[in-house]
């Protein structure tokens, strides 16, 4: 296990802690004569769990680590991240819960999408759309969190949701209209292949019966 799939992982673990914190509203931790606030301390676990993500996919490419097994983990705890954030902002009503269905039915659109692509032969970068989604979805967050510390910035919040929400039906629009077509194309020149494949061999099992019939018609 090398650092950048560690750190990824670290990712992971840090879901059901930010989940655990973004669920307690108006609960306080007293670190020494410090008072910490929840959304303080939720602010600093998705910071920090955010921060893992620009570390481990940096240093895999600077040391040559770029692994199966990262490459499939890292939008999985990307995912995993943004998501539970979500959820729980929903259920602390600080989110709508229109937009979060948007925002996580997108992920599993074009994450559907991706599987598609690689069953047909294909892999689907991300777009440079695709790449700045994840930080803009952590902007977005970020000052949701912020707005429960100072309440005046729950208008930007609000505004940050709805641009995030519209980047990310623009990126998911964009992966479909460049691949969607080449799948489809793709899967339809596979069937065709397999339907005259299918036909060549009836035709060719024809053709022996009628030469067995033909044989048997000789002997009689």
């Amino acid at each position: 296990m090398n650092i950048p799939n560690t750190l990824t992982l670290l990712r992971i673990f840090f879901v059901p802690i930010l989940v655990a914190v973004l669920v307690q509203e108006n609960h306080t931790h007293q670190f020494g004569t410090l008072t910490v606030t929840n959304s303080t301390l939720a602010l600093i676990v998705f910071w920090t769990a955010a921060l893992t993500d620009l570390l481990d996919g940096h240093l895999a490419r600077r040391w040559g680590q770029i692994t199966t097994v990262g490459m499939l983990l890292d939008p999985i705890a990307d995912k995993l991240l943004i998501s539970a954030a979500l959820i729980s902002l929903v259920q602390v009503r600080r989110v709508p819960g229109w937009m979060a269905v948007i925002l996580i039915g997108r992920e599993f659109a074009v994450s559907g999408l991706r599987s598609i692509a690689a069953a047909e032969g294909y892999t689907i970068q991300a777009s440079e759309l695709g790449k700045t989604k994840m930080m803009s979805q952590v902007i977005a967050i970020s000052l949701v969190l912020l707005a429960g510390v100072w309440p005046q910035l729950e208008a930007p919040a609000y505004w940050a949701l709805w641009a995030v929400m519209l980047f990310s039906l623009v990126s998911a629009a964009d992966y479909f209209l460049k691949f969607w077509r080449r799948v489809d194309e793709r899967t339809k020149a596979r069937r065709r292949t397999e339907l005259l494949i299918l036909e060549r061999e009836r035709a060719a099992m024809k053709a022996a019966e009628r030469k067995d019939r033909a044989a048997r018609a000789r002997e009689s």
